[in-house]
């Protein structure tokens, strides 16, 4: 008798987990398949954007509802399926597992770990689809973002909660201006997001490492959906993407997330349509892929303290073909953004790196973002980069020039030079400031071009020496400039006579 009850509890157990209405659920077949896409009939109760199961395994997304047959994007097992076979509705949509756990990780855009790492705890998951906040639960952008790229925070000063777009050529530098930007990030302050689309898994990795030994890729986690993934989890990633970091959002944090890049991620969606039959537009795009971006992008934004005062900033990536920058996709995603960063390739040749077009470049957030120590120093900085540069095409045409205007030529290139920055080496907001300062000021006189960096890090160290707490106070509403210029101005003149000398002077 005591040997008969466990056994009785073994078919109770296995009675209550035993789902009979598996077996009428209905199901549907697979009509026909093939690249990336599948016709699926007898799924008349199916939603759109519902998970598929396969019986060989293989995952698909309900996207194209017809009258009489289901479109399928293939999401994994692509090559498993087969014509004829059985399928079933998961009765979910797409999530993702999201949290703090997620940092430091490379995952898919389903969750799944693509690193040495344990698989992603599920227990707390987000919808990649999500309406935008509502406009009432929405506030200004009026905090910074700060980036360390000296040519973005004093000319195009980026905002949390604001949609900045990264343009440019192939291989001028945008995927490295992103990088450096999530570097610059402090942990705990901004969680960062990359999503990858389309690129070769050695780039993936390649990112990862550059992470690791800038000592950002604890506060960053990595999606990606490489150049071997299939078209559906190609554009799955961006949303994906969106949703880890709004879940930050939620909690009252800010989050940066990083999209390089929507032109891949437009051309897997063209695919995805043509190949469902959807009638093409322009340059064969889909007529609603304006609405695809924009629905994604109007996802970042800062919301008002009754919605937990967080934000989502968003830096999407857009490639251009010889600068055009009227082609559908730019035109586009410049229409939907806040401003662009405009990388030149002449510039990046020349080794004016980042190459940043500051005249060709914008943000529609204005110095609102900006502290009023940044707002002050750089009022004039493009107008002065823009006679610089307007000069020099005189000069090259062989116009003489007067003392007034070979001063404003040589400011221009000494600023120039400040703006050229390395790789991975933010730059403080006291170190801009002064640096702005001290071209406007004329503190630089005399001083050799090829100096010009190393007097305003010799400046800065010793400005920052003399004056402690002055990093926390120059860009505070209530700092001066005759709490730190005059101070600051001696230094400069004190120094100065060395350069000279080590000029021959």
């Amino acid at each position: 008798m005591n040997d008969a009850q466990p056994l009785q509890r073994q078919l109770e157990t296995a009675a209550d987990k035993l789902d009979l209405a598996a077996g009428i659920r209905l199901r549907g077949y697979v009509q026909q398949v093939g690249d990336g896409v599948a016709q699926v009939v007898g799924l008349g109760d199916v939603g759109y954007e519902e998970l598929l199961r396969f019986d060989s395994g293989a995952l698909g997304m309900a996207y194209d509802l017809a009258e009489t047959s289901t479109g399928v994007i293939l999401l994994s097992g692509t090559e498993l399926v087969r014509q004829g076979e059985g399928v079933r509705g998961e009765h979910r949509l797409p999530d993702i597992p999201v949290g703090k756990s997620a940092l430091g990780r490379i995952i898919d855009p389903l969750g799944n770990a693509l690193d040495e790492g344990p698989r992603l705890s599920s227990h707390s998951s987000r919808p990649l689809f999500q309406p935008a906040p509502e406009i009432v639960d929405r506030r200004s952008v009026d905090q910074s973002l700060w980036t360390g790229v000296m040519a973005i925070d004093a000319a195009i000063s980026i905002g949390r909660g604001q949609r900045e777009l990264i343009i440019g050529d192939r291989n001028v530098g945008k995927t490295s201006l992103a990088i450096d930007i999530v570097a610059a990030q402090k942990p705990g302050d901004v969680a960062c997001v990359y999503v990858i689309v389309g690129q070769p898994m050695s780039r993936v990795i390649s990112l990862r490492t550059t992470l690791e030994k800038a000592g950002c890729l604890g506060n960053t986690a990595i999606i990606t959906a490489d150049a071997s993934s299939t078209p559906g989890m190609q554009y799955l990633a961006p949303y994906a993407g969106a949703s880890l970091a709004e879940s930050f959002r939620e909690s009252g944090q800010h989050a940066l997330v990083v999209y390089d890049d929507l032109t891949k991620h437009a051309d897997a969606y063209r695919e995805i349509a043509l190949l469902l039959g959807r009638p093409p537009g322009r340059e064969a795009f889909p007529g609603d892929i304006f609405y695809i971006h924009a629905e994604l992008l109007e996802r970042a934004c800062a919301v008002c303290e009754q919605k937990g005062g967080g934000s989502v900033t968003a830096l999407p990536l857009i490639e251009t073909t010889d600068g055009d920058i009227s082609s559908y996709i730019p035109t586009n995603l410049i229409s939907i953004t806040d401003g662009q960063i405009y990388l030149d390739s002449v510039r990046f040749e020349r080794n004016q790196r980042p190459a940043i077009d500051v005249g060709r470049s914008v943000s529609r957030i204005g110095s609102v973002a900006q502290s009023p120590g940044m707002r002050k120093a750089a009022k004039n900085l493009k107008i002065l980069l823009s006679r610089c540069e307007s000069l020099e095409s005189l000069s090259r045409m062989g116009l003489e020039m007067d003392l007034g205007m070979q001063h404003t030529l040589e400011r221009g290139r000494q600023l120039r030079e400040l703006l050229r920055q390395g790789r991975l080496q933010p730059r403080d907001q006291l170190e801009q400031i002064i640096a702005l300062t001290a071209i406007m000021k004329d503190w630089l006189t005399d001083v050799p071009l090829k100096d010009t960096k190393r007097f305003i890090e010799q400046l800065s160290a010793m400005v920052r020496s003399e004056r402690e707490g002055l990093a926390d106070t120059i860009s505070s509403e209530k700092s001066s400039e005759h709490d730190w210029m005059p101070m600051a101005s001696a230094v400069a003149d004190r120094i100065r006579p060395s350069y000279r000398k080590d000029n021959g002077q």
